[in-house]
């Protein structure tokens, strides 16, 4: 006979390991899918970082490409990005849907990068081909 506890605590388990993993929000605001974006980057937390990307054929491109040079970094280099506080330089709007982010970060404070965040269908995502 299989007791009722067993039986709420299986259950329970199924539906909690059932649901996504990837529990991310999604960005109230171009600032904040931003620095989710880059600190997602920073972290080499691929799956975040790509839940904050617009999903096209040239962003997912680029983006498993910007992974692959990820990986070849130093251990010591990953823990130094890990560590990086971001630096927000200026934040422009171009218009309401689009902005650029300019930022650096404390490891590699002299590399300036910007990105541009859009909003597609009221969702605010990283378009990784305009980085530079």
């Amino acid at each position: 006979m299989v007791k009722p506890g067993l039986v709420i605590f299986l259950s329970l388990f199924t539906i909690f390991a059932c649901e996504n993993p990837s529990n991310y929000s999604k960005a109230e605001d171009a600032q904040d899918a931003g620095r989710e974006f880059i600190r997602a980057s920073l972290d080499g937390n691929y799956d975040k970082a790509k839940f904050y990307l617009l999903q096209d054929s040239a962003n997912l491109m680029l983006f498993e490409k910007w992974k692959s040079g990820y990986d070849k970094l130093s251990t010591e280099d990953r823990v130094s990005y890990k560590n990086a506080n971001i630096l927000p330089l200026k934040i422009e709007n171009t218009n309401d849907s689009v902005i650029s982010y300019i930022f650096t970060n404390s490891f590699k404070n002299k590399d300036t990068t910007t990105i541009r965040v859009i909003r597609v269908n009221g969702e605010w995502l990283v378009d990784f081909k305009d980085i530079h």
